[in-house]
């Protein structure tokens, strides 16, 4: 018996009393390789299986989750799960429970899986080692660097998905990446230059062929020599500036700053106990005239359907189909992250297709898909530096910090840079930026063409209680900002 048959034959057995219920199988085999100063530092293996099984009675939610992949298992599971719906508090309203129904949904049907050259499970662990310390040995070019890190990963999941709608679907999904850093000591004074990234390189749904396409050995020389530049490098001035942010620093400022914030099950309070509540209301989500977010050069969308974006999917894990949601429109409020209950109870018609878990063994929850702010005109990041008479260019995300209403933030980088007279200039160190969303967005005067425009992955996305960690990708390009205030973080 295939998973699938095993999920559908489950949820003809569903008691009449249950208002709604579905059962999703995760298998999931991930792969971990580190290397640090010329060494093999751990190579780690997951493999993981189960069943998730989700009903709601009278409203409320129950979940159950077991290890065993068998047809008694999953209904002990799926009795277990309606226990606990059946123990929630009353009346209808009560915690979690935001609306007396699901946005309704045509049931999923089918097959997807995301495109993969070349499996990254089946290259050699000593292929892997091979490359990680090979970049290595091309970061150990001066004495100075005192740490070398390389890694690369790859995992590979599949789904089923049934429910007492008539939902019967599978999916397969492969990713893979990899990163590497370096870190120069000169007595009391330690920098860090990183590449593809910061925070585990650059993953994303795709074959062997991403990791190799990323030239870790061919980048490696560069990024030690920048480390050991940065250790003399003045720090950055403070002060308010002509801000240009490279797109992988403006991928984790849209993650904070936009994404968490639209959350729409953090807007209805549901994340306030643990997580926070966020400066949009959920007035604002159907506003008219509409909230206005940041300039009118601010485009942003939630898209589960671009290629290689790590919150790619045929459907989330309520069955609902990818789609592309407009969230920002012209600087204006257009939309919000969803699942089927949160949409339902600000009554927008469908869900957005937002209800992610992390694994067999947690709830859906609302979680980004790919949240990207659109390019601008075809103006390549040279051509933008050139219209900016003077200012400062930062790249690659050090640090973070925002509050809980995801109002207020600072974010540090690896690497600023002098632009004067629309060239780039001297380097300083230690640089940071802070400001106020709805400011700061309205600040944007220019965005860099689809030429620059790519996507990042971030795979430690922390959310719920109890936490899952999600995987999402945000696509982004060198943007410029005016006003902003900068220091020395």
């Amino acid at each position: 018996m295939s998973e699938l048959d095993l999920l559908t034959d489950l949820m003809g057995v569903v008691p009449a009393g249950c208002d709604y219920a579905e059962a999703r199988f995760v298998a999931e085999h991930a792969e971990l390789v580190m290397v640090h100063n010329g060494a093999v530092e751990s190579v780690e293996t997951t493999v993981s299986a189960g069943l998730g099984i989700r009903v709601r009675v009278g409203g409320a939610w129950g979940f159950a989750a077991t290890g065993e992949v068998t047809p008694a298992a999953a209904r002990a599971a799926l009795a277990r799960a309606i226990e606990v719906a059946a123990a929630q508090p009353r009346p209808l309203g009560s915690g979690r429970a935001w609306a007396a129904r699901l946005a309704s949904e045509p049931p999923a049907r089918g097959h997807w899986a995301s495109p993969a050259v070349r499996d990254p499970l089946g290259v050699s662990l000593e292929d892997k080692l091979a490359l990680l310390l090979a970049a290595d040995e091309a970061l150990a070019g001066d004495a100075r660097i005192a740490r070398r890190d390389a890694e690369c990963q790859a995992t590979v999941t599949r789904r089923a998905f049934a429910s007492t709608e008539g939902a019967a679907c599978t999916q397969a999904a492969t990713s893979c990446g990899a990163g590497l850093s370096a870190v120069a000591v000169d007595g009391d004074e330690a920098q860090t230059r990183s590449y593809p990234s910061a925070h585990g390189g650059s993953v994303a749904q795709a074959g062997w062929e991403h990791v190799e396409a990323l030239d870790l050995v061919g980048a490696a020389p560069r990024v030690a020599e920048e480390a050991v530049a940065l250790l003399s490098a003045p720090d950055c001035p403070a002060g308010e500036t002509t801000l240009v942010i490279g797109g992988e620093q403006l991928a984790p400022q849209v993650h904070e700053s936009i994404g968490h914030a639209l959350e729409l099950d953090r807007i209805l309070l549901g994340e306030a106990s643990y997580a926070g509540t966020s400066w949009v209301g959920a007035a604002d989500v159907l506003a008219d005239p509409p909230l206005r977010y940041g300039s009118p050069l601010l485009e942003v969308t939630a898209d589960a359907t671009v290629p290689g974006g790590l919150g790619t999917f045929g459907w989330d894990d309520e069955g609902v189909p990818a789609a592309r949601t407009p969230l920002v429109v012209e600087g204006l409020l257009r939309g919000a992250l969803t699942n089927r209950e949160s949409a339902a109870a600000i009554q927008l018609p469908a869900s957005g297709g937002c209800a992610r878990a992390e694994h067999f063994a947690r709830q859906p929850i609302v979680r980004m898909t790919n949240v990207n702010v659109s390019a601008g005109d075809a103006v390549p990041l040279a051509d933008l530096l050139a219209d900016t008479e003077d200012g400062l260019y930062f790249e690659t995300n050090r640090s973070w910090s925002i509050d809980d209403r995801r109002l207020q933030f600072q974010f540090a980088t690896e690497v600023c840079r002098e632009i004067r007279g629309g060239e780039l200039g001297r380097l300083y160190r230690n640089g940071s930026y802070a400001g106020i969303t709805p400011r700061f967005w309205g600040s944007m005067d220019a965005v860099c063409g689809e030429q620059e425009w790519r996507l990042w992955g971030l795979t430690n996305c922390g959310k719920g209680e109890p936490g899952q960690i999600m995987e999402v990708s945000h696509g982004a390009a060198p943007a410029r900002f005016r006003d902003v205030q900068v220091g020395v973080a």
